[in-house]
C-alpha cells in the first residue's frame, strides 16, 4: 500500500465496483487471493451509502457463449456482497474496461466526479484495464487492492505465479503513473460518516 489519500474524500468520490459476478466463484478460475475481498467491498458500499457518495456498479454482460458472465446465466448475477440497491447505477460493459461502449465517463462528468475509488474483479484484467483508463482520462484514481482480487497463471516465460505475485505485478503496473494503491482501512478513514 504505498498510495496516499486526503484526510477526508470529497463528498463526490465515486466507489466503483467492478464485475463482483457470481461468475467469479467458478472453480474453473483456480485459486485466488484476497478471501476478504468481499467483506472490504461490502463496507465500502456500506460507507458510500451512509455518506451518500455516489455508486458505479459495474456489470460483465459476455458476449462469449461458454462464458459463466454471459446474461442468461447464474453467473451473470451480482454477488451478495456487492447487489446493487434500487437507484444505484449499473454499467453493462462487454470489454474488459468500464469505459469502452458505455456511458460510464459521461455519467462520471454529468455529476462533477474527479476522484474514482475502484475495487473488484480482476486485478490484471478489468480493473487494470479501468484504472489505466480512468488515469488516462484524468480522473484522480484510488484503487483499493485488498478489496481486489485476481488468480494464478503463467507469465509469458511459462513459470506459474500465484495469485498472490499477478495482483502485486498489477498493482505495481498501476501505482503512480495511473493510480494511488490504498487499503481498506484507509480509504473508510478517509470518507468517515459525512461528506
Amino acid at each position: 500500500m504505498n498510495g496516499s489519500l486526503p484526510v477526508r474524500l470529497s463528498q463526490s468520490a465515486a466507489l466503483v465496483v467492478i464485475d463482483v459476478q457470481r461468475a467469479i466463484d467458478h472453480p474453473s478460475w483456480g485459486e485466488r487471493n484476497n478471501p476478504g475481498a468481499e467483506a472490504n467491498i461490502g463496507a465500502l458500499l456500506g460507507a458510500w451509502r451512509a455518506s451518500g457518495r455516489p455508486i458505479y456498479h459495474v456489470r460483465h454482460d459476455s458476449t462469449e457463449a461458454q462464458s459463466h458472465y454471459r446474461p442468461g446465466q447464474a453467473g451473470h448475477e451480482f454477488k451478495v456482497e456487492a447487489m446493487p440497491r434500487p437507484g444505484e447505477a449499473v454499467i453493462g460493459k462487454r470489454t474488459n474496461s468500464a469505459f469502452i461502449g458505455t456511458d460510464l465517463e459521461a455519467r462520471l462528468r454529468a455529476a462533477g466526479v474527479e476522484t474514482l475509488v475502484v475495487a473488484g474483479v480482476i486485478t490484471n484484467n478489468s480493473v487494470e484495464a479501468t484504472v489505466r483508463m480512468a488515469g488516462n482520462l484524468g480522473f484522480e484514481t484510488l484503487v483499493v487492492e485488498d478489496a481486489c482480487f485476481t488468480f494464478g497463471r503463467r507469465d509469458w516465460n511459462g513459470t506459474w505465479r500465484t495469485a498472490a505475485e499477478v495482483h502485486a505485478m498489477s498493482l505495481a503496473n498501476l501505482e503512480g503513473e495511473y493510480a494511488a494503491v490504498v487499503g481498506t482501512a484507509a480509504v473508510l478513514g478517509a470518507v468517515g460518516s459525512l461528506g
